[in-house]
């Protein structure tokens, strides 16, 4: 206790040393309220005070208000005559006004889908050769309503990338180690996060349908938010209905999220469409979520998190698998079973931005 209230004498002397304005005064005491201080103490330190501007009789009103002590008052009401003849202080910075996001003009939302195509097109070469951990959490309803989801399996890999390649290695299914063929897991799987369905959209051969939709945000960065289709005779996304062998390739439509800064993806949703009456999977729906990630100091933009959905008959599924220990690939890099964080909110959840201003006619 005795260091704490030296402490505070000595703060407390520093304030009596040199002139104050209106502001510093009833910060000072503001924070003698908040810390009770001895109203004795603090009026000493007042009445030593010169004031640079006028104080105003309802500013002493409001730091009585706010549970200054009797003699600390009076001390103001001093300061408050002494000053009476000293220019007001100024008015405080009028707030910034709200920012409000429009859309560029059809020629820059050109401009804009071409620089995001020619990130696209170059993503991979950007990439270096990594190793990370990719959860993939599978939940079902047997229901079909979507409102009785159940817990499923949990796969653990090891996710190589080297020389713009991914490879897959199981390593635990349920927590007990494993040695399975990524191909041979249960239910969707996922591959090609590292570039090659941002290629396939972005390649000129497939005359992806761009439109500029909106300006959005993820975490706090805005984003360009474009719409896209892709024609099931250009597309190369296939489906594959494990139990008959039978696959087929499936248009999609969806939408892209990209940094204003730099263009990058930070965010896609794919739907497909044009899927035959009589595949029995449906609704294949999958949203992927990308960040920033440092590897050997280096910043890099890598997949974060993604969820796949679809429907076969009255059974939904569910899987989401999240990526996360990324780390330098060495010949004898060994597998690690850390955990990490749970993927924060912020990082795959849009943010609103306030809509466009329309102008006076």
């Amino acid at each position: 206790m005795k260091r704490v209230f030296l402490f505070v004498t000595i703060a407390a002397a520093l304030y009596a040393q040199r002139s104050m304005t209106v502001a510093q005064v009833t910060g000072f005491v503001k924070s003698s309220v908040e810390q009770k201080l001895d109203d004795r103490q603090v009026a000493e330190v007042l009445k030593k005070t010169r004031l640079t501007e006028k104080l105003e009789d309802r500013t002493v009103e409001e730091m009585q208000a706010l549970g200054a002590g009797p003699r600390t008052i009076a001390a103001l009401r001093e300061l408050s005559q002494a000053s009476a003849s000293l220019p007001a202080p100024a008015p405080p910075a009028p707030k910034p006004a709200p920012r409000v996001y429009t859309a560029p003009d059809p020629e820059e939302q050109a401009r804009i889908i071409e620089a995001v195509r020619e990130y696209a097109l170059n993503y991979t070469q950007s990439l270096p050769n990594f190793i990370c951990t990719q959860v993939t959490r599978q939940q079902f309803d047997s229901t079909g309503t979507g409102d009785h989801y159940q817990s499923g399996n949990k796969f653990q890999e090891q996710l190589t990338y080297f020389e713009h390649h991914e490879q897959y290695k199981v390593v635990m299914i349920n927590n007990v180690m494993a040695n399975k063929d990524h191909d041979k897991l249960e239910g969707a799987i996922s591959s090609g996060e590292f570039g090659s369905m941002l290629y396939e959209i972005f390649a000129p051969e497939t005359q992806t349908d761009f439109h500029y939709d909106r300006v959005g945000k993820f975490d706090g960065r805005l984003m360009h938010v474009l719409s896209y289709r892709v024609e099931q005779p250009r597309s190369h996304y296939s489906i594959e209905e494990r139990n008959s062998g039978r696959k087929i390739i499936a248009g999609y439509h969806g939408q892209i999220w990209a940094s204003q800064e730099s263009n990058a993806v930070m965010h896609l949703t794919l739907e497909c469409d044009e899927i035959p009456a009589d595949f029995p999977i449906k609704d294949v729906k999958l949203d992927m979520s990308y960040d920033i990630i440092k590897i050997s100091g280096q910043e890099f933009v890598l997949p974060l998190k993604w969820d796949m959905k679809s429907r076969e008959g009255r059974y939904l599924s569910w899987n989401t698998a999240e990526l996360t220990l990324y780390r330098k690939y060495t010949a004898d890099a060994t597998i690690t079973f850390d955990q990490a964080d749970p993927v924060p909110d912020s990082k795959t959840t849009e943010e609103p931005v306030k809509p466009p201003v329309k102008k006076k006619q």
